[in-house]
């Protein structure tokens, strides 16, 4: 018996040694396939995400920045008016019943009436002499703060207006007795804020923000956004909206994607907000110490020197990176990096994502991959074992048994009486023959059920697909419509003008000259020379050639027009499908030519509405323009104001279109009307996609311009001085003269 059972185990080792390693080298390759396949794709779907991410969180936290330097635009005008208004009143009796000098020395708003919720307050230093000038000018800037304080406190905490004699007067009714706390020796002007919008720190009067800092009055972090005011080339004035950072520095730490973290840093590397800052002792979470804002190498850390020295290669990759948003690989940290620059203050958005957190489901589901490849190693091994050691030798019942059931065919009948071995594993072949039956039908259903599920999936991305598609070409196709209108318009009125042109031409009086001149034929030279009729036959032909010159020279012109306007129309849809793509290149332009044309283009509307238009034209050189772009800008500018002059007298509707240099560097092209304007409350939704303020408007045109001035690195803007009192959208582009 020994015998007979060494053969049947050494044949089952022999097998079990040769299959087990090549089994094994399969799975361990097809394991590391699979490793680096998913590793792949999920580092393409997460640098993907992690770009979407920042792009658009930047755009998300920049648009209180913006706003803030829209407001500036705003309240500068508004101040500018309002001190030109008072120039000649004699402002101090108000200026008492508001305001009262206290035994301090300073002057501040007056307890009695003051809640700080529906007027600013007021706070000036001892020895500010107060003649009839600077009270003027505090009561101006009282009452642009009065005027727009609480329209602007929905985004903004505070509005302030400091004047250079150390006079300031702030909005803010979380704090409202800001300027009642302040100590008589406090100096406004010494703060943050101040210095930068100087003259001779300033030179090109913009707005500034500041760095991050501690109010000393309120004790709040913050930064600020500054604007001076100049009038007479003397600085009267500096404008200011503070942001208070605890809502962005929450923002800036709770919410990131999964696994990966925020921070907030400036060009200079100053570091504004990272998870592992440590807080000064004594301080409320919510604020930030005058430590957290030093640089990697000196502020208070909670990680360790390697976690430090990180965060420096992570400055350097920040000052190297250009402006827009940008992803970098740091493979010697393993990490990836995602940046946006913020508009406004400059800081730069970072988020910081792990290459572990990128590995880490790709080596879980290769480690799950290898387990179960190992696990249904050893159940192979096991069953080809027990297959193994239950063979003797090939027997023709089973081999044909093991045809069928390889054809499909379960239903085997073997010899199961024996006792000996040979009964055994007939008896084993059948159980192992309904097993892999019962088990090819669990599968069959299995794979019935994908199939399906495959199927429903596919459907839905089809659909999926479809909206996509038909929601992109509706956007196009709306956006193609209403500049093709304007131009379409034109294109009418042209050709309905050369119709009548041809219409009034009285050519029946050729008729009448040859029925004349054939009764003549005999006499003709008599006719022409003596008779009083034919001696006007000739100054007549005369005059009918050159009217006939003229009127073609009209008509001519007329479809001229009429070409350019089609042309235009063939432009305008070249530039809507080539929207997604690059940007034109630019070419030279002459602007008032391009002022000219959107002109031309809305004449008829023009003369139809009885409306004049005056040119205010700078004469410049050719500049690089998208000339179709900014020409697409004008002709919905000008239909606009067309349109807004519909409620105005006919005789007083005026269109002004002023183009001009703004400094050196900035191109202005404004158009305004006297029609009925905008109320403040629209002003910063006159852009929105969708918004409109007309009953069959849709609200692309407005949206469209403002999208094409951006991309040619310019803006479009707007200022009102409210309902009935006219409206005026500026166009400004970079200059950049043609070589």
């Amino acid at each position: 018996m020994k015998h007979a059972l060494a053969p049947r185990s050494s044949l089952a080792r022999a097998t079990l040694l040769k299959m087990g390693p090549r089994i094994a080298v399969v799975i361990a390759l097809t394991t590391l396939f699979s490793y680096f396949h998913m590793l792949n794709t999920l580092r393409h779907q997460n640098l993907v995400q992690l770009e979407q991410y920042v792009s658009e969180r930047s755009q998300r936290e920049q648009t209180l920045f913006v706003l803030a330097e829209d407001n500036h635009s705003l309240l500068k005008a508004a101040l500018e008016k309002r001190l030109l208004a008072l120039r000649q009143e004699d402002p101090k009796a108000r200026f008492d019943s508001l305001f009262v000098q206290l035994p301090d020395g300073t002057v501040r708003t007056r307890a009695e009436h003051f809640d700080g919720t529906s007027a600013p307050c007021l706070f000036v230093p001892p020895g500010v002499r107060l003649d009839d000038e600077l009270r003027r000018r505090i009561l101006a800037a009282y009452d642009v703060l009065v005027q727009y304080g609480p329209a602007f406190h929905t985004r903004f905490t505070d509005t302030f207006i400091t004047l250079p004699e150390g006079v300031h007067l702030s909005f803010w009714p979380e704090n409202p007795t800001y300027c009642l706390d302040a100590a008589p020796t406090e100096s406004i002007i010494s703060q943050e804020f101040f210095p930068p919008t100087l003259p001779e720190n300033n030179p090109r009067r913009r707005t500034v923000w500041t760095g991050v800092y501690q109010e000393p009055i309120s004790k709040t972090w913050m930064t600020t956004a500054a604007t001076p005011l100049d009038l007479g080339g003397r600085h009267v004035a500096t404008i200011g909206h503070d942001v208070i950072l605890k809502d962005l520095i929450e923002r800036t730490l709770e919410e990131h994607l999964p696994g990966a973290y925020n921070m907030l840093v400036r060009d200079d590397g100053q570091l504004i907000v990272h998870p592992d800052m440590k807080r000064e002792e004594g301080l409320s979470p919510d604020t930030l110490s005058s430590a957290t804002a030093q640089s990697a190498t000196g502020a208070p850390w909670s990680g360790s020197e390697q976690e430090a020295a990180v965060l420096r290669d992570i400055f350097e990759q920040v000052k190297q990176r250009p402006s827009d948003t940008l992803v970098r690989e740091m493979s010697g940290h393993h990490l990836y990096l995602a940046m946006a620059r913020l508009r406004g203050p400059g800081w730069r958005f970072v988020t910081v994502l792990p290459a572990s957190v990128v590995a880490r489901p790709a080596f879980v589901a290769a480690r799950t991959i290898l387990v179960l490849g190992v696990l249904a190693l050893l159940v192979e091994l096991g069953i080809m074992s027990w297959v193994l050691k239950k063979l003797t030798r090939p027997l023709l019942g089973i081999a044909e048994a093991s045809h069928r059931v390889a054809a499909g065919d379960f239903n085997v009948t073997l010899d199961t009486s024996r006792e000996d071995e040979l009964g055994r594993m007939a008896s084993a072949f059948q159980h192992m023959a309904r097993q892999v039956q019962q088990r090819e039908e669990e599968l069959r259903q299995a794979n019935e059920g994908l199939e399906q599920r495959g199927r429903q999936l596919k459907e839905v991305h089809q659909q999926l697909v479809v909206a996509a598609r038909q929601a992109g070409m509706a956007e196009v196709a709306t956006n193609v419509l209403h500049n093709v209108g304007n131009v379409l318009n034109s294109v009418y009125t042209s050709s309905q003008v050369a119709r009548e042109r041809m219409t009034q031409m009285r050519l029946e009086n050729l008729n009448r000259l040859a029925d004349m001149l054939d009764a003549h034929q005999s006499d003709l030279a008599l006719f022409l020379t003596q008779d009083q009729q034919g001696r006007h036959v000739r100054p007549f032909l005369r005059k009918l050639g050159e009217g006939l010159q003229e009127e073609r020279k009209e008509i001519l012109s007329l479809l001229d027009d009429v070409g350019r306007y089609t042309e235009h129309i063939g432009e305008i849809v070249k530039l809507q499908q080539n929207y997604a793509r690059l940007p034109r290149l630019r070419e030279p332009s002459r602007l008032s030519e391009l002022v000219e044309d959107a002109l031309r283009l809305n004449a008829a509307g023009l003369g139809r509405h009885r409306v004049r238009v005056e040119r205010q034209l700078a004469p410049l050189p050719p500049v690089l323009a998208d000339k179709h772009k900014v020409l697409m800008i004008l002709t919905n500018l000008i239909s606009n104001a067309k349109y807004a002059l519909d409620d105005a007298v006919a005789s007083e509707r005026r269109v002004t279109v002023k183009l001009g240099l703004e400094g050196s560097e900035c191109i202005r092209i404004e158009v305004s009307d006297n029609g009925v304007g905008i109320s403040s409350e629209l002003l910063t939704r006159i852009f929105q996609y969708g918004f409109t303020t007309r009953a069959e408007g849709h609200g692309f045109g407005l949206h469209s311009c403002a999208l094409a001035a951006q991309e040619m690195g310019g803006s479009l803007t707007v200022h009102s001085e409210g309902h009935g009192r006219g409206a005026t959208f500026t166009l400004e582009l970079p200059y950049h003269p043609a070589s």
